[in-house]
């Protein structure tokens, strides 16, 4: 089995580091496209990956593609990729927000898988929720499970309503927690500093 990443940005590289180890791909490099020389450049360090730049090198060959991108890029990439898929492909998104149907009509293509990954997943500890179109068999769909997998848990969820509500629980709704929680002790440290000045 070929599987494919296209972006590798943060969440692209973590899935692809994962990923690459998995028995599914039987000893084939995990194929990862980027436009960026320098991400390109880093990617290569990774003996476990096969690196391209273009599309048309990679996509049409493979049998999974994740797509990491930055939802706000992915009509303009949809429009490149347009031309190169087929109904046979099986096209996982983790991207934020962006739905299965939406996917579907600018791909013209009928097997999406939707997921809500999170940062934990850097370290092995993510959790990440999915859910699938009618068009993904059983089969295809475990897979892709086992492929999540390599970065922690996967959970499926049986619509896309529960991938929205994941987003605040496990997605990116920590993070404004963190950030609180980081603004307080900001704070924290600045108040005992001025004490600190008072008192001598």
């Amino acid at each position: 089995m070929k599987v494919l990443v296209i972006g590798g940005g943060n969440m692209g590289l973590t899935y692809s580091e994962g990923m690459s180890k998995s028995p599914l791909l039987n000893r084939r490099k995990l194929m990862i496209q980027d436009l960026s020389p320098e991400t390109q450049e880093k990617l290569r360090e990774n003996p476990e990956f096969e690196v391209f730049d273009k599309l048309e090198d990679c996509l049409p060959s493979a049998d999974i593609i994740f797509i990491a991108v930055k939802p706000y890029h992915c009509v303009e990439l949809f429009e490149k990729m347009k031309s190169m898929v087929s109904d046979q492909q099986v096209f996982v998104s983790l991207m934020a927000g962006v739905t299965i149907d939406f996917i579907k009509d600018h791909l013209g293509v009928p097997k999406v898988v939707r997921t809500m990954p999170n940062l934990p997943a850097k370290v092995g500890l993510g959790v990440t929720s999915f859910t699938e179109s009618e068009a993904v068999s059983r089969v295809e769909l475990l897979m892709v499970r086992n492929l999540l997998d390599t970065t922690g848990e996967s959970i499926h969820v049986e619509t896309e309503k529960f991938i929205d509500k994941s987003t605040g629980i496990s997605g990116s709704g920590p993070a404004y927690v963190f950030y609180f929680m980081n603004s307080m002790l900001e704070a924290a440290k600045k108040w005992a500093f001025q004490i600190m000045i008072l008192k001598f």
